[in-house]
């Protein structure tokens, strides 16, 4: 007995010392196409950064949005910034926002179809123009069958178009949106879901010079807050708000390549 008692003892204190096996310890590390974090991508060409967990900062600069009728609900990654009917948020950016040569924005959207008017997504509005200087939204009559996604980009006296329609699914789940210009091709992608749904080459445009520039807009277009934040135009009926989710608001003062982009969203995507 004194044997088994001994035995027993000695298979406590072994056990004692070895933790209980768990396989995703020995898992690799998350990689995507080289990078771990989605903070990796650009860093050093991040000019803006709007997480949206429970504020309205901008992580890069410090400086912090102003909202009007917004709120925070579950987001992509941690909260997000939750819309409504007539709310917006505002932001005044930097020179290292105004005066980018070449950009790409990205950000997450969660929005129903529109159903009172266009809706505004992220623009940087311009103090004396109908449009901004850079807008982004969806068009009316977009549906899940045919999604409508603009952008408008002003350059000095110069504007271009980005679009595209009959997108898929493009309403009422969580879809990363992205534009990027680099300047030295003179070369446009839309991204959705990390992939260029758009390439457009605008001979000419050259490097950005956005004029007049006012507050960047969260949430719906330039002439839709109250009061309009442009003497070219006040409120429009065929025009309204997010009444959704936005999340992971980032800006680059570069044109992030096809396979950054990707690897950024799929890293977002799995909360990286």
């Amino acid at each position: 007995m004194k044997t088994a008692g001994l035995l027993l003892s000695a298979t406590l204190v072994l056990s004692s010392c070895f933790k209980k096996f768990d396989p995703n310890s020995y898992a690799p590390p998350l990689n995507i196409g080289g990078y771990t974090s989605s903070n990796e991508i650009g860093a050093g060409n991040l000019v803006g950064y709007w997480n949206f967990n429970g504020n309205y900062n901008d992580s890069i600069s410090g400086t912090a949005g102003v909202s009007t009728g917004t709120s925070f609900s579950n987001g992509i990654k941690g909260s997000a910034l939750q819309g409504a009917l007539n709310s917006w948020v505002l932001f005044n950016p930097g020179p290292a926002i105004t005066g980018m040569n070449s950009f790409t924005l990205t950000f997450w959207v969660n929005s129903p179809a529109p159903s009172t008017g266009i809706i505004g997504l992220v623009n940087l509005s311009k103090t004396d123009g109908f449009w901004g200087n850079l807008d982004m939204f969806f068009e009316n009559g977009s549906s899940n069958t045919n999604g409508i996604l603009k952008a408008h980009i002003q350059n000095g006296p110069t504007d271009s178009w980005v679009e595209k329609s009959g997108i898929l699914n493009l309403f009422d789940s969580w879809v990363s949106i992205g534009l990027s210009y680099d300047a030295p091709s003179e070369t446009f992608r839309l991204y959705v879901n990390g992939s260029p749904i758009v390439t457009k080459v605008h001979a000419g445009f050259g490097n950005l010079n956005w004029t007049n520039p006012g507050p960047m807009v969260f949430g719906t277009v330039q002439f839709q807050t109250d009061p309009s934040l442009t003497s070219g135009s006040g409120n429009q009926g065929w025009a309204s708000w997010l009444t959704g989710q936005m999340d992971e608001v980032r800006l680059y003062n570069r044109s992030l390549t096809p396979d950054e982009v990707n690897s950024l969203v799929k890293l977002e995507g799995r909360g990286k």
